[in-house]
């Protein structure tokens, strides 16, 4: 599991132990300028940017939020991992990336987003497993 280190001031402030596990296993990732939250995250990137410099998708975005309401009262958010559009048809695409066997990460939270994204915003979730390299 990945830990990641806390300051030792805040440590003190907050009484918690020095390093922190990602539950999934994650490893934090940077491509270029981006830090991303894992391996698969950031392999997809590197997939979105072959086809951005192809010519075959635009207006490439890294973590979108989606503000999901109820009654027009804002509740909660969702944050894409990417948006693009596919150049050809126009058509905008939101993906999730799912790495591994996807085990935990379709958590019932995400599930609930993922129809409340279709039933608010009429977009269907992609979700792109991709095994990080």
């Amino acid at each position: 599991m990945r830990k990641i280190a806390l300051p030792a001031a805040l440590k003190e402030k907050i009484g918690a132990p020095q390093t922190l596990n990602n539950k999934y296993g994650a490893k934090r990732t940077q491509v270029g300028d981006i830090w991303f939250a894992s391996k698969a995250e950031a392999a997809r990137y590197s997939e979105l940017l072959l086809l951005k410099k192809a010519g075959e998708i635009t207006d490439l975005e890294t973590q979108v939020p989606f503000w999901l309401h109820v009654n027009n009262l804002p509740i909660g958010k969702y944050v894409a991992d990417f948006t693009y559009a596919h150049k050809a048809t126009g058509e905008k695409i939101v993906e999730d990336v799912k790495g591994g066997s996807w085990k935990g990460s379709r958590t019932a939270l995400y599930k609930w987003k993922k129809r409340h994204m279709l039933a608010e915003y009429d977009i269907d979730i992609v979700e792109i497993s991709v095994s990080p390299k």
